[in-house]
């Protein structure tokens, strides 16, 4: 059932930094303005990620300015925005983790709302949704589009704007997952890997156009998009049974092998043909030696998906906090 809003609840907002320094100066004070009358303690943590600009020493002295409650940590070069957000979530003390971008079109006044919202509805993750978005159509909408739709159908998680930076966390279900790689574009479906995607929910938050700084996106991010996508269909449906997955392609492979070299085989001795020339041959034999290989591979990545279970602290399953079992309690038989 939903449940209140608990103004003990603390909030961690994340922040992560790169090139960002025209941004610094009018930052920290929209926040600081949006919180005001916010009824939660709340802290900042701004993470620079290897900025080549004056961007660190901004951060530093804006935070000095500001108080204790806002933090700086900074990273020994550029690692990417997924790697800086999981820096700031280890860092992050709050009950709640809100992340939002630093250069200014996402709009903190939506913070409050949010939080309010995640709350109230008892969910896990509140992702923002960019309904109206400031951004060139040609160049942002539309490969952002095409991307959204593409990770909705492998995932099945419905977010209309994965790659909204304003999201919403409870933060004890958030740092049950790890963050690698470019992979902060699928958080909602990470998420429902150790969540229900019933509470995993939506909110139409403002966006501004960009003023100031160069954006850090463009269209050739579609194509890593692509990729990535590949690797979290993997982990979220085979990462426990990552056998199935090569198997079924091994299966398919020998099939469809085994299918051509059985025509060419009745070619040749039902017909009396010369096969030794052709193309196909050579690609029947090598469908079905491919499919050898994806088997074993699947044997292999089972072996090492047991072992990485039974020697880990890992399950490949989420007990649901509601529902674990206290200590065992027997019925007695009669005496």
């Amino acid at each position: 059932m939903p449940t209140p809003a608990d103004p003990a609840s603390t909030v961690s907002l994340i922040i992560p930094l790169y090139n960002e320094s025209e941004s610094i100066d009018p930052l920290l004070p929209r926040i600081h303005e949006a919180l005001d009358d916010f009824a939660h303690p709340w802290e900042l943590i701004l993470i620079d990620d290897g900025s080549s600009d004056d961007t660190l020493v901004k951060a530093r002295a804006a935070a000095r300015d500001a108080g204790p409650h806002v933090r700086v940590i900074e990273l020994v070069r550029h690692f990417g925005k997924t790697d800086a957000l999981q820096a700031g979530i280890d860092q992050a003390g709050g009950d709640i983790i809100v992340t939002l971008d630093g250069d200014l079109q996402d709009d903190p006044a939506d913070i409050p709302p949010m939080v309010a919202e995640l709350e109230r509805r008892n969910l896990d993750l509140l992702a923002g949704w960019r309904k109206h978005r400031k951004d060139p159509m040609i160049m942002r909408k539309i490969p952002s589009r095409i991307a959204n739709w593409l990770i909705r159908k492998v995932t099945g998680v419905t977010v209309h704007d994965y790659g909204c930076g304003l999201k919403v966390f409870r933060a004890e279900v958030l740092r049950r997952i790890r963050l690698y790689g470019e992979m902060h574009r699928f958080i909602p479906a990470w998420m429902a890997s150790v969540t229900s995607p019933s509470r995993i929910g939506e909110y139409v938050v403002h966006h501004h156009p960009r003023e100031l700084g160069q954006s850090k996106y463009g269209i050739g991010r579609s194509f890593r998009v692509i990729i990535d996508l590949l690797t979290v269909l993997f982990f979220l449906r085979f990462h426990a049974r990552p056998g199935h997955f090569f198997g079924v392609i091994g299966l398919a492979s020998s099939a469809l092998g085994s299918l051509i070299l059985g025509y060419l085989g009745w070619v040749k001795f039902g017909l009396g043909e010369s096969i030794g020339t052709r193309p196909l041959l050579l690609v029947g034999i090598v469908l079905v030696i491919a499919s050898a290989q994806f088997l074993t591979t699947g044997v292999l990545a089972e072996l090492l998906a047991r072992t990485y279970y039974e020697s880990s602290a890992q399950r490949p399953f989420v007990i649901s906090h509601a529902e674990e079992l206290g200590e065992a309690r027997f019925k007695q038989p009669r005496v």
